[in-house]
This record gives C-alpha cells, sequence and structure tokens, in this order.
C-alpha cells in the first residue's frame, strides 16, 4: 500500500504575494481561514501603487469584502453539513415509519350490558331476609340501572354484614366481583386492581362462575394502568381455558396502541380476522411518510406541509422563512453584521422548528387516519375487552 506524504504545492503569485495555489476541497477552506485572519491575500488587500487617499477609501471596502468572504466561506461549510444532514433523512424516508398513539374508545349501550344474564344463582328466601341480603339486593338493583357509584357502596355494605354474620358464606366472592365489575364498568382500573389485591379473588380458581371474565376485566385493568406483565399473565391463564377468546385480547390491544405489524401478524393466523387485514392494507396505502414530512420541509420550508396537504402551513412556512433569509442577506450586503447574525439566528429555529413541526403533524395525520377507521372496526366487530364479558348483574 501506497504511503500518503504531503508535498508542498506550487506557489500562485498574486499582486506580488506567494499564496499556494488550491489542490483540494480543504485547501479552500485554508483561504476562507486565511482571510478571516486578514492575510495579505485577501481581497482588502491593496497593491503597493495605490495612493494614500485610494488606500483611505479601501478601508470600508475591505470590511465588506471581509464580511462577504465569511458569508462565501459559511455558506461552503454549510451546504456541505446540511447535505450531510439530508441525506440519511431522505434515505429514513423510504424506511420504517414511525410509531404512532391512538386514542381509540369503545362504545358500549346501556341496553347491551343489561341484557346479560347474571353468572350466579339468585339469592334464596333465607338469604334476603339477612340484613347482608337485603344491602346487596339493593346494591344489584342499583347496578342494573349502571348507577354504579351507590352500588358500589352498598356493595361494601353488605360485604361488612356479611363477615359479620356469615363470615364463610359462599356469597363473599360473588358480591366481592361485582365490586370488581361497577368499578370496571365506571373505568375506575385502579380501584379494579386494588381490590382485587385485597379481596379472596385471588385464591379462586375455574369453577368460579365468572371466572374468564374476571381475567378479561383484569387483563384490560392492567393493560390500562400500564402494567403489561400482569395483563399477560391474566392472558396467559385464559388461553388455558379459552384460547379463542384470548387471542382476541392480544388482538385487541395490539389494535388499540396502534402497532400494525403485531395486529397483522395475529390477524394472519385465521380467515376469522380478515377484516382487521383489509383495515390495516388500506391504512397503509394512506398513511404518510414521517421522514418524508420532514425531509421535504428541509430541502424547501414549506413542502413538508404541502405533502400532508396543508397549503395554508406550507405557504406561511415558505414564506417566513423567506423573509428572514433575505433580511439576513440584506443585512451582510450592506456591511450590517449584527443585525444579520440575530437574522440568521432567527431564520435557523424556523428553519427547525418547522421540521419538527411537520414530523409532528405528520404523526397528528396517521394517528387521525388510523382512528377514523379502526374505532368502527372494533366497536363493530366487538373486539373491545368489554364485549368479552359474558356476564353482568
Amino acid at each position: 500500500m501506497r504511503r500518503l506524504t504531503w508535498s508542498n504545492p506550487p506557489m500562485m503569485n498574486r499582486g506580488g504575494c506567494k499564496t499556494p495555489a488550491p489542490r483540494k476541497i480543504d485547501d479552500f477552506g485554508v483561504r476562507c481561514q486565511s482571510q478571516l485572519a486578514g492575510s495579505c491575500c485577501s481581497d482588502e488587500a491593496i497593491p503597493d501603487r495605490v495612493g494614500e487617499e485610494e488606500q483611505r477609501q479601501g478601508t470600508p471596502k475591505g470590511r465588506f469584502y471581509w464580511g462577504l468572504g465569511f458569508c462565501n466561506c459559511l455558506n461552503r461549510r454549510v451546504s456541505l453539513r446540511l447535505l450531510l444532514l439530508l441525506t440519511p433523512l431522505l434515505l429514513a424516508s423510504c424506511g420504517k415509519q414511525e410509531p404512532i398513539e391512538p386514542h381509540i374508545h369503545y362504545m358500549v349501550q346501556e341496553q347491551y350490558l343489561q341484557s346479560l344474564p347474571s353468572a350466579f344463582t339468585p339469592l334464596s328466601t333465607t338469604e334476603r331476609l339477612e340484613s347482608w341480603g337485603h344491602e346487596y339486593t339493593i346494591g344489584r338493583a342499583f347496578a342494573k340501572e349502571l348507577d354504579l357509584y351507590p352500588a358500589v357502596f352498598t356493595f361494601r355494605r353488605a360485604e361488612v354484614l356479611l363477615k359479620a354474620e356469615s363470615p364463610d358464606s359462599f356469597r363473599k366472592p360473588q358480591i366481592e366481583y361485582d365490586i370488581l365489575l361497577s368499578y370496571y364498568l365506571g373505568r375506575r382500573y385502579q380501584q379494579v386492581v386494588d381490590s382485587f389485591d385485597l379481596s379472596s379473588l385471588r385464591r379462586i380458581d375455574s369453577s368460579f362462575p365468572a371466572f374468564q371474565d374476571l381475567l378479561v376485566i383484569l387483563y384490560d385493568s392492567f393493560i390500562k394502568i400500564d402494567k403489561p406483565v400482569q395483563a399477560e399473565a391474566m392472558r396467559l391463564c385464559l388461553e388455558s381455558v379459552d384460547p379463542a377468546k384470548a387471542q382476541i385480547l392480544a388482538l385487541s390491544t395490539a389494535l388499540q396502541k396502534g402497532e400494525v405489524e403485531q395486529a397483522r401478524a395475529i390477524a394472519d393466523t385465521t380467515s376469522q380476522f380478515n377484516y382487521v387485514n383489509t383495515f390495516l392494507d388500506s391504512y397503509e396505502d394512506q398513511r404518510k411518510s414521517v421522514a418524508a414530512a420532514q425531509g421535504l420541509n428541509a430541502i424547501l420550508p414549506g413542502a413538508g406541509y404541502l405533502y400532508l396537504g396543508q397549503k395554508q402551513s406550507a405557504a406561511t412556512a415558505f414564506l417566513l422563512n423567506a423573509l428572514f433569509i433575505a433580511a439576513a442577506v440584506y443585512s451582510f450586503q450592506h456591511g450590517n453584521m449584527p443585525a444579520g447574525i440575530i437574522l440568521t439566528s432567527f431564520e435557523l429555529g424556523w428553519y427547525v422548528g418547522g421540521i419538527h413541526g411537520a414530523r409532528e403533524e405528520a404523526l397528528l395525520y396517521n394517528e387521525r387516519l388510523y382512528e377514523r377507521g379502526a374505532t368502527p372496526l372494533m366497536n363493530q366487530h366487538g373486539l373491545f375487552p368489554i364485549f368479552q364479558i359474558r356476564h353482568s348483574f
């Protein structure tokens, strides 16, 4: 391998001063530095034949060319760095999409919940005559009307009275389950988990009449409070008794979180979820590339917003950046360096902010597009966990 050696470049005579002739791009950078240092070969150098009057007139002209030379040097460096920054950004526009965070909610009718049967046998005549039975009957009446706050309060009273009158009654897990179900329907997911941890439901098995419904409730509650490990444990327990329902829960979570690849992997396991693949294909075709929006806005301010269909924002971004650039160039050309630097800093803020704004708008576009398709799909096909509950009060 040949060893690279440095040899002195040929000298170039320029106005009585010998300057190395530039051989490569780095040499131009050295020349720019020499201009900034005020070398004899800069544009402000004045030949000896110029008189004293011409030298006095050349002083402000030299200052102007010093600023112009600085700008030219800066422009070359900035252009090179900008090209290096944009290259991976543009290549990324063809790559993987950034994750989205959609907000999808179920819409359940009260008639649907009221039509679900109870998982437990009715109270006997003797049980209804006891104090706890009386309170429990009132609580179920509130719960059937989905008046959940007084229902929980009354169930609590029945639980206390049952402990005093019949501490070994098999009705205790039933009351505790009804409290959990009330909290769940009221979307108080943390209270669901807290009540479960303090109840005897932790020791029940598949013989419990509402065993599968309890697992569904706990799975969804753990997901809502961001405890995926505990949620997966509930799903695996459900999978041992009802694999189809456990698969629906996994698909539901993937769709709610916008995890397109995970949802597609689950939907591909059976033809039952062909409608999910149809929705995902439609979303993939219509969504926008976040990296492309950023890259376009970096090349031409406003182009990223135009790519997203936001014409007004595109025009505003373009005009603001053009205004600041024109003002900065005007200031530099007229020797007003402080104003030029200030305007350039403002323009840099608008420029970088525009790229970030294009990213946020692209994500928002994809999220709204996803929500418009996923919300009716999941409600229509009953993919939310609440639709997997088979019993009520």
